[in-house]
Order: structure tokens, then sequence, then C-alpha cells
């Protein structure tokens, strides 16, 4: 029984064809101009942080009665990678990392357990103890910032202008969270000296209940009346400053107003927990997301038609400004990658007319624009978007999309040469090579499947690659058994000029070729022999080429860091940060520059880290206006940090923004172990070793120094004999340093506090603190130092740890040049001496980029036995010889010849993106090596001699592997200009130009060597 021929099928039913290639570009067009624009791939971060707070606490009390109870709980999860904890005075936060690539429902499962299990223990913390509060929305990033400032408004004021901007962007089309940043809390202010109320002898209690009493809501009762219920309200609620001001006090038979004893003012949180500015003027700033799987960059114009109403409406004086812009990097993005689709079109287009002519090339070139339109349909009901990533898998995958079309086209060409007519020569490549191609169309795309299938963030970044290149790799097949034929049969004429000939290969250049086979044939153990050991030297180079996780983003931006001592105040913080803007503002290669004080910068772009919660912390982000200018003001920023001059109470750091996951610093060893004083003192001896590195610079210690305090030792016996509590006492200093809320203004939705404090006097001078007056339950007063001794002290004033183990985390950035993991290896023998000699319980642990990189690589490594599994299962059922399996499967490697070279004259670096490229050239050569063996069984099935089936068989295949490895790699050359896929491109150019040569000439004398294949009697070449 004939089988069924798809080509036959193609061309012998034109009309349909016809209508399916219509088809196909029509839904191709409408499916592309539909497809969701977006900077990188949506991808779920697997990390949660939880913020507690416990005024008054010590860091180390935050630790053992807090954060221990917490961690302990949340070592018990499903798919729990770490938790790194940091415990600070009066508060402390937890991150919870889950292991990278768990899916989006195992995330939603872990967030639910968490809080489940934390509500478990919450009964367990101490009193006193606020939260957890929870963030597990770190997929959301911000697409558009915009600040919001208004010269002689108030902050209260200029929140409530910016709240109706907010609700005015929640109604655009597509946004997903508004968000406004950067809020001050209100607060009313009650300041009274301890010295005046004692002379008063009003106790500071009766402040409190008289704010608290007026201010309280209580039902009045109602009554029933014949056909309705009457409720009865008492007034008297604070409702503004003046009310807390006119509120009376009863003091001995006279009433006193609070205005009388004490200084009524309107305030925010002193101090504040995080402020913004921008431009050196404080603003808030409006945050907002995009729904999932949108179109950036109609979402970006919806946006600002909707900015520019509000614009319109602002008060005078008001002004609003958009600071961080993704639609429009995503447009610049797209675009760049664009234009390299299409150079990289126009390169396979060019082969394609160069190398066979235009007619054929003609036929090879309408494939490309079918295959798109397919793989745009897919992508579209997939819901894929446009990203960094899928752009790039489309550019690999038109060097090799071409190629089954080719591989048919050229078998046409060659039957029409020999004098066949159009119809049986189009419909002949199925029959001789479609499942050939077949199978190494899906052996390529296995090359891709670690990517695809790689459990980590990493993995789930990349991983489009393999699902994009795997389906137009499928669908180009496709075209080349189903359109390419009706294609040619339409397009190429009925007769080839070499129809005359014998040979059509008998032409000088398949001469030479024959008789370089012939001898690769003859010397097989020479050309193996020498095969092997150019591989060794290829494998040793290797060891010279750098080491990266993810290469540095062509972003104009700059995050500089400003960090103090620990136990910095924020005004110290504030004070810095002024430094700076005064800095910034000089240089002309600055566009505009925002600084966050007390945290980092909220999430714009895929691999900023959030910064926990820190008064001692401060981050710009610095736009300048292009990559040369980023580059200047870097060199400037780092040069004014070096010499220490004009911001010398400060540890800053300058970066650039990178691609892929957050990483921080790129060269981390973490010192872990029970003791603080120990792992501290081990961490001097790593810290003092790797600075001596010229590899890595501004080397230094997560935490350190103590800081000071002040113990208030309380006699208990004198407080007894005068009605006094330690707790009397610790709310007297908390009333007097910080202030203590009392009652809250209701004003519409907000919420103000009314606090009660000494006076600026009494609160800002800490060595005046024994002399604050201590009423005594019986309305006497005292000072403070006759019931307590005052001592200066020391303490942590933060305590990291890493799954409950202390931690001491030695961190550098590397110079320029160098990448984090070559830094790592080259200094990690240095530190060999130390660990070698750390007590038991102690250890040291890299972090850092070769942390992260080798997470990467080993979820890679560990989808290796199922590619195999599939490659092996795919070339056994088309060879069906373990003899034939094994000499395919051994030709895989034979890229890494090339690729070493070519990263070394490229001086380009090994990284996860390069490495994903070496992992699917296997799967490329692979797929020419099928053909090849193929084609020899084939010819010796017709009753060629093994060593002619041999030699004819490779010069029979020499033009479309040579064509096909031409288009590939010369459609690599605009990715070689991208900072992301440039050490991929150029792994695959170099990869495949030499495995191409050695399939011609490795594969014939693997074939005669296996087989022992000798020369028939009277066979000459």
């Amino acid at each position: 029984m004939k089988r069924f021929n798809l080509s036959q099928w193609a061309v012998t039913h034109r009309p349909m064809v016809l209508f399916l290639i219509i088809a196909t570009l029509i839904i191709g067009v409408l499916s592309f101009s539909r497809l969701g624009r977006l900077e990188d791939p949506n991808f779920d971060v697997p990390q949660m942080t939880a913020i507690v707070v416990w005024p008054g606490a010590t860091a180390q009390d935050i630790q053992d009665q807090v954060l221990n109870r917490i961690e302990r709980k949340l070592q018990e999860l499903d798919h729990f990678d770490y938790v790194r904890s940091f415990a600070r005075q009066g508060y402390g936060g937890i991150t919870l990392w889950m292991k990278g690539g768990s899916s989006k429902k195992e995330l939603e499962n872990a967030w639910y357990q968490v809080r489940k299990k934390i509500g478990d223990v919450r009964q367990e913390l101490p009193e006193g103890v606020r939260g957890p509060f929870f963030n597990d929305e770190y997929n959301d990033r911000y697409s558009v910032l915009y600040a919001l400032s208004g010269p002689g408004l108030s902050m209260a004021e200029l929140l409530d202008v910016t709240e109706r901007v907010k609700q005015q962007l929640q109604s655009v089309p597509g946004a997903g969270k508004v968000d406004v940043l950067g809020k001050q809390a209100e607060r009313v202010y009650v300041e009274v000296s301890t010295r005046r109320l004692a002379a008063l002898g009003i106790a500071p209690t009766a402040v409190f209940e008289a704010l608290a009493r007026r201010n309280l809501v209580t039902p009045s009762g109602s009554s029933d009346a014949t056909h309705d219920r009457v409720h009865v309200r008492v007034d008297g609620g604070l409702k503004s400053a003046a009310d807390v001001a006119n509120v009376t006090l009863e003091v001995g038979g006279q009433l006193l107003r609070v205005a009388d004893v004490a200084t009524v003012r309107t305030g925010y949180e002193d101090p504040p927990s995080m402020t913004i500015r921008h431009n050196g003027v404080p603003v808030l700033a409006i945050g907002v997301t995009m729904q999932a799987n949108g179109n950036v960059l109609e979402f970006g114009r919806a946006l600002a038609q909707q900015v520019e109403k509000v614009r319109q409406e602002l008060p005078a004086g008001l002004d609003i400004q958009q600071y961080a812009d993704q639609p429009r990097v995503v447009a610049e993005s797209i675009w760049e990658f664009e234009r390299a689709f299409l150079e990289a079109l126009a390169i396979v287009l060019a082969v394609s007319f160069l190398f066979l002519g235009w007619r054929t090339g003609l036929v090879v070139a309408a494939s490309v624009p079918l295959v798109l339109s397919l793989v745009a349909a897919v992508m579209y009901a997939a819901g894929w978007n446009l990203d960094r990533i899928s752009l790039g898998a489309l550019i690999i995958a038109l060097g090799l999309l071409v190629d089954d079309a080719i591989i048919a086209v050229e078998m046409m060409v060659v039957k029409l040469e020999e004098g066949w007519d159009r119809v049986p020569a189009a419909t002949f490549a199925y029959t001789s090579t479609a499942f050939p191609m077949l199978t190494g169309t899906l052996v390529t795309a296995a090359g891709f499947m670690p990517v695809g299938f790689a459990k980590s963030i990493a993995g789930q970044y990349a991983g489009g690659i393999f699902w994009v290149v795997g389906v137009a790799l499928i669908l180009s097949w496709l075209v080349a058994v189903v359109f390419t034929p009706y294609l040619g049969v339409v397009l190429l004429p009925k007769k080839m000029a070499a129809a005359g000939h014998g040979n059509v290969y008998d032409r000088p250049v398949y001469h030479r070729l024959r008789r370089v086979v012939d001898w690769a044939v003859q010397r097989r153990f020479w050309v193996l022999a020498a095969t092997v050991v150019v591989f060794g030297l290829a494998g040793a180079g290797m060891l010279q080429v750098q080491q990266q996780f993810f290469p540095t983003a062509a972003r104009p931006e700059l995050l500089v860091e400003l960090r103090l001592r620990e136990g910095a105040s924020f005004a110290a913080t504030e004070r810095q940060v002024k430094l700076l803007e005064a800095q910034l503002a000089k240089d002309p290669d600055v566009e505009f520059f925002t600084a966050y004080t007390g945290a980092g910068t909220p999430i714009f772009y895929l691999s900023v880290l959030p910064e926990l919660p820190n008064p001692g912390f401060a981050q710009f982000v610095v736009k300048t206006g292009g990559i040369e200018q980023r580059e200047r003001v870097r060199a400037r920023l780092m040069e004014l940090f070096a010499r220490d001059e004009a911001l010398p109470d400060v540890k800053a750091r300058v970066t650039r923004l990178e691609f892929g996951p957050p990483v921080g610093f790129p060269v981390q060893f973490r010192v872990i172990g029970p003791d603080k004083a120990q792992v501290r003192e081990i961490a001097y001896q790593v810290r003092d070793t790797v600075r001596q590195s010229a590899l890595v610079r501004d080397t230094q210690l997560d935490w350190n120094e103590q800081v000071r305090s002040v113990q208030v030792r309380v006699d208990q016996d004198k407080a007894r004999m005068l009605g006094l509590t330690t707790g009397d006492v610790q709310a007297l200093v908390q009333t007097a340093l910080d202030g203590a809320p009392v009652t809250q203004i209701r004003r519409g939705e907000e919420l103000v506090d009314v606090v009660v404090r000494a006076s600026p006097d009494e609160r800002k001078h800490i060595g005046q603190l024994g002399d604050l007056q201590v009423f005594t339950r019986s309305g006497a007063t005292v000072p403070l130092s006759q019931i307590a001794q005052i001592e200066p002290a020391f303490e942590e004033p933060v305590l990291w740890r890493r799954n409950r183990h202390m931690v001491l985390t030695v961190r550098s950035d590397v110079a320029d040049g160098v990448q984090g993991p070559d830094a790592t290896a080259q200094i990690r023998p240095t530190l060999q001496p130390i660990i070698e000699n750390l007590p038991p319980g102690y250890r040291i642990e890299e972090g850092g980029a070769i942390e992260e990189s080798d997470k990467a690589n080993d979820a890679l490594f560990s989808v290796f036995p199922a590619m195999f599994a599939v490659m092996l299962t795919l070339l056994m059922i088309q060879l069906q010889s373990f003899s034939r399996l094994f000499m395919v499967f051994m030709t895989a490697p034979l890229a890494l010849i090339g690729v070493v070279p070519a990263l070394l004259l490229f001086n380009a670096p090994f990284g996860f993106v390069a490495l994903l490229g070496v992992i699917a050239l296997g799967g490329m050569i692979m797929r020419n090596s099928i053909i090849l063996v193929d084609q020899i069984d084939q010819d010796i099935e017709r009753g060629s001699d093994r060593w002619t089936a041999i030699v004819d068989a490779t010069v029979r295949r020499s033009r479309p592997v040579v064509l096909t490895a031409a288009a590939a790699v010369l459609a690599m050359i605009p990715l070689t200009r991208s900072v992301f896929w440039g050490p991929m491109a150029i792994s695959i150019m170099g990869g495949l130009v030499v495995a191409t040569a050695l399939t011609l000439i490795f594969v014939p004398a693997l074939y005669a060597t296996l087989f022992r294949v000798r020369r028939e009697e009277g066979h000459h070449v």
C-alpha cells in the first residue's frame, strides 16, 4: 500500500493550498498586531516579606522572641528554599524565598500557608508586638511612576490632590494597581514639659485621659417613636488640632485648656519612615502597574492621554512629572529587536537568492512569512507576549526555520536539473527526506528543552525560548512539506539549466570536496584523533573564558545606594541625600534623579532588589541621556565617593541595572555560626583576604559595628516604695522621647493620631533624661535619676540570620571588566586557610552571582536526562540502529570546538544565555548528521558500494548543509550587537561554522570507522 504523501496532496490541491496560504498570512498579521508587548517576560517571583514591630525591644529581643518563632514555622513549608531575617531596635523583617521555578499555584498555596502558620503562632508572640505585615506582590512592577509636587502646599494638601489623581488613573483601561508612594502620616502633637506639669501638679496621665475620653465613640441610645427609631448623637468628638487645644483639664478645682499647659501643633510622622525627593524637591509618587498580558504600548498611550487631562485640572503651582516610563522603554526595545529581526530576515533572504538563484530563493523566502504568521497565531492563542525573550527567540528561529525549506527546495532543484517534471520533483523530497527532516527538527527543538523545563527563576525568565523556537521549528517543517512544494511548482521553471548533464555535481567545487571527503575516509583514524585533540584543547580553553550569570542592561539609569553606619538617624541620612542631590544637580549628563530615603526604590525594573525599611539607607535612581552619559556619570560618582570628601559618612555604591533575576553584590561570602562575636571575628579575616584581590572593590560587611544606647536600671525597691512599676517608667520615657498616641481625629477616610510627647528641649537632649519628672501614685514628683541608674551602653543595632543561623556577609563589587563568578572562583582558594581553621559549627558559604548562576545551571542540568531520552528516542525511531544512533549523538559536542575560540576572539563572557546556545547547538548539529547518515543508507540500499555511498552522499548533502548553516550563522549577526543575546549569538555562530565543516569530514570518517568500510576494488576518486 502506497504511503500518504503530504507534498503530493499539496501540489494536487492547489486552490486549497493557496487558500490556506492567504488565510495564514491574514491570521498572522492580525495575531501579531494583537500580541501583548512587554519589556521582560512575566514570571513568578518566589519571594515574600513580613515586617513585625515591637516598640522598645532590642534587636536581640526581636530575634529571640519574635522572628525565631516565625522562622521555625516557615521552614516547615513545601518548596522552601531559605528564609533571611533581620532584627533591629523596635522592629524586624523576614524575607522568605521558595524554590525557583515553583508554579503560580504552588506559590499562592505557600503564601496562604505562611499566613495560616504565622496566624497559629501569633498567640505565642510577646504582648505589644504588631504584625506581621505581609507583602507577596513582588511580581508587580510599576509600568509608570509619576512625581507630584506643589511648592507652598502642605503634605496633607498634596496628598488630597494625589488621591484624586490616583482615582482618575484607576479608570484607565488596563490599569492594575495604582499606589501612592512616599505618604507621610499626619499627626497632631501635644508637646508638654514634664517640669511644668510637675509645677502645676498635673500628671501626664490626666492629659491622656482628657483627650481620650473627649473623643470616644460610644452609643448614646435611641428612642422608638410611632413610625421610626430615632438615634441620639452626643457631639464633642475631635475634628481638628484646634479642638485638641481646647480640651479642658480640671486642676485644683479650676479648668485649664490643653493649650495652656502644652503646645499643640499639626505635623507629620517624626521621624519619617520613608520620603521621596525628585530633583531635590519633596514629592509624592504614584505608581501604576498594568494588568497581566496587556499591551504596554497601548496602555502607555491611554495613560498619557489621561495624565494630560489631569494636568489641565491641577491647581496652579502643582506639577506632575513622569520619571519612570516603561512604555517608552518597551517601544525602543521592541524596535531594536524588530530592526535586528528585519536585518536577519534580509540576510536569510540574501543567502537564499545568492546561493539558490532568484526563483529558488523566492520559494525559500516565501516560507519565512508563512512560518512567522503561524507562530504569531500560536503565540496569540497561547497568551504569549512579545518581550525580550520571545523576540530574541524569533530571531534565533529565523536562522533555523528556513532549513527545512532549503532542504526541500534544493532536492526539488536537483531533480529538475536531472530532467524530472515539476510535480514529481516537488513530491520527491517528502519521500526521501521528510521524515529525517522531521526527526532533525524535533531533535533541534529538544536541544532547547532544558531552558523550557528548568525549575529556576532564570528558567522561568528565559523559558519562552524553548516554546517559541520549538513551535517555529515544527511549523517550519509543516510549511516545508505543504506550502514549499506548491510554491516550487508555481514559481520554478519546468526545466532547469543543468538538465542535459549526466551528473549535476560534476563541477569543480564538488570535485574538490569529493577529494577532501575521500581523504577523510581514507585517513579516518587521523581525522578522528585530530578531532578528539582539538576538542580537548577547546575544553581547556573554556577555562580561559569569563563566566557570567546575566549581563548588564542597556538602560540609561544608575542606582546609587547610600548606607550610613547602623543606628544612624533618619535626619543624618537625609543630610547626606541633600549633599548628593547638590552634586547631581550640577552634572550636565544627568536628566533627572529621584531619591528614596529610609527604603529602596519601588520595583520598576525586573532586577531591582527590594530593600526593607532602614532609616540609615537611601537610594537614588539617576536617569542619564544614554549609555555613554551613564558611564561618564558613573565614573564621576565613583571618583567622588573614592575621594571620601563630599560624603565622608556613607558607604556608597553605584550600579547599573542588570538583566535577569536580582543578585545584589556580585561577590558574596557568608560567614555562618552560633556566636556573634566569633562570626564577626571570622568575617574580619574573610574581608581582609577578599580585599587583597584586585578583581574586587569596596569590600564590606552587611552589618558590623555596635551602636550607643542608654540603659535605665530601675531600683525596684525605691520604685515600689513610691507606688511605681517598671511599666510606669517605660511609659514615661516613651512619652517623653517618641510620644504616645492617645486618640485619633476622624476626618473623612483619614485617621490622624494625636500624640503626646515631651517638649523639644527635653526630648532632644538625651543627657537630661535623668531630669524627667516621674509622678508617683500620691501625686508627688521625683526626678527619674532618683529611682533609676542611667548608664551609657552599646548593643547590636541589627542582627541578620539565614535559616535561623547567625550570618555576617562579606560582599564586594567587581572591578570593571570582571565577572562576579570569575572573581569568586579566583578568591575561593585564598580563603582555604581560614576554612580549614574554622571552629566546629561555623562555615563559609558562597553567595552572589556564582550562587545564582549555579542554581540556574543545576536546574538546566537536571533536565538533561529527559532531553537525552527524547533525543535518543527520536534518533532510534529514525535510524533503527545503535551504531548509527551513537554516531549521530557523538557529533553534538563538536560545537564546543568552535564556541570557545569565538568567545575568546570577541572577549565575550560565557553566561546563562550563552549556555542555552551551546546546549541548543547539539540539536542543530545532530539534525544535519541525521540527514547525512540517512542519505548514506539510502544510497547503499540503492546498490552503491559503501565507500562510494559515503562520499557521494556527503557531496550531495553538502549544499543544503552549508546553506542551512550559513542562514543560521548569518542570521545571528544582528544579535551580536545585543548585550543580552550577544554571547549566545557568538557561541552559535562559532560553533555552527566549525561543526558544519566537521560534519562533512568527521561524520564520513566516523561512519567508515564504525562500519569498517573498505575501498572496493577498482574504485577510484
